[in-house]
């Protein structure tokens, strides 16, 4: 991480103790700062061993309370801009999850979106590809899923599987009836820009697009899996598979960095997110996601001056009427 990042890391435990008195605006201002921390913007020098996975601070349990409030206030703030989003009827938001098993994905899903209306925001989740989806181009199932104007739209795990796990595991593109002639050692580069064209693409239309992958430890994960296997309710979350794809980690980490490296952009940035303390990585997202709304100008739509003076006529009419 730079100096600069390092120096913002260490104001985190400051800022987090001022929030209840700041405006809105001040509020938003203050995501914008705090993201910025995570944000790779342009990839083409990132290496991911300048990411930490853990918090640049730890308030420890005295502290519970605050992160809390925290992320309270970013989850209703999110909310606020995501109502102003699906009135206006212009932008939608298609925010992506990518990460190790265990690092977090589901939980920070449903804790920074808590608060958004269900009628404004849609979540996708991709397992492995079907027969049919094997039948289209890379983007095809994806595709389906992508929001509507005025919508959030959340892939958990999505096309970036397909220089992921497609990469480590090689044997799955040779099942993915491509012509062979097509399976070269240019595959990965030409993968990296579809997916740069396709977020240009998507952006050009109103569709913003920002990922986020949760950067949580080998330790941090190794402890995680124990969990799940001591606690009877957690064992659905957790298969023998899990812990053997846990074999290929530097394999994935080398992935991870080079999927970044290539397809993080400005207008269509990743977010690297330290992973190993939960309640602070979802303070990270939702402040990421406050900034992507902020920066869409959002504002309830205008009503005529004629819509006006139906509507007070309306009004006028319902006050005239006897009880």
């Amino acid at each position: 991480m730079s100096k600069s990042n390092k120096k913002e890391s260490n104001e985190t435990e400051e800022n987090l103790t001022d929030l209840s008195t700041l405006s809105k605006k001040e509020l938003v201002q203050r995501a914008k700062k705090f993201s910025k921390q995570y944000c790779v913007g342009d990839g083409d020098d990132f290496k991911l061993k300048d990411y930490e996975t853990k918090a640049s601070f730890n308030l420890g349990e005295e502290g519970k309370p605050l992160v809390n409030q925290t992320l309270q206030m970013g989850v209703d703030a999110l909310a606020t801009m995501q109502d102003v989003l699906y009135a206006q009827d212009k932008w939608s938001l298609l925010l992506v999850f990518q990460a190790m098993d265990a690092a977090g994905k589901d939980g920070a899903i449903k804790h920074v979106m808590s608060g958004v209306n269900p009628q404004g925001c849609q979540v996708s989740s991709f397992k492995a590809p079907s027969s049919e989806d094997l039948d289209h181009d890379f983007l095809w199932r994806c595709q389906k899923h992508l929001p509507e104007r005025g919508r959030i739209g959340i892939f958990n795990r999505s096309y970036y599987e397909e220089v992921l796990v497609v990469r480590v595991h090689e044997a799955i593109l040779k099942n993915q009836k491509l012509p062979k002639k097509l399976i070269t050692k240019d595959i990965w580069e030409e993968r990296f820009q579809d997916i740069r064209n396709f977020e240009k693409y998507l952006t050009r239309n109103g569709t913003i697009v920002i990922k986020f992958f949760l950067n949580v430890s080998k330790k941090e994960q190794k402890k995680r899996f124990i969990e799940r296997v001591d606690d009877p309710d957690k064992n659905w979350k957790f298969s023998a598979a899990d812990a053997k794809e846990r074999g290929y980690w530097d394999d994935y980490m080398h992935a991870y960095q080079e999927l970044i490296k290539n397809t993080s952009t400005k207008k269509s940035p990743w977010y690297v997110i330290p992973a190993d303390n939960k309640s602070y990585a979802r303070i990270a997202i939702a402040s990421a996601i406050i900034t992507a709304l902020d920066e869409m100008d959002l504002e309830y739509p205008k009503v005529s001056p004629e819509k006006i003076a139906e509507l007070n006529a309306v009004k006028e009419a319902l006050l005239d009427e006897k009880d």
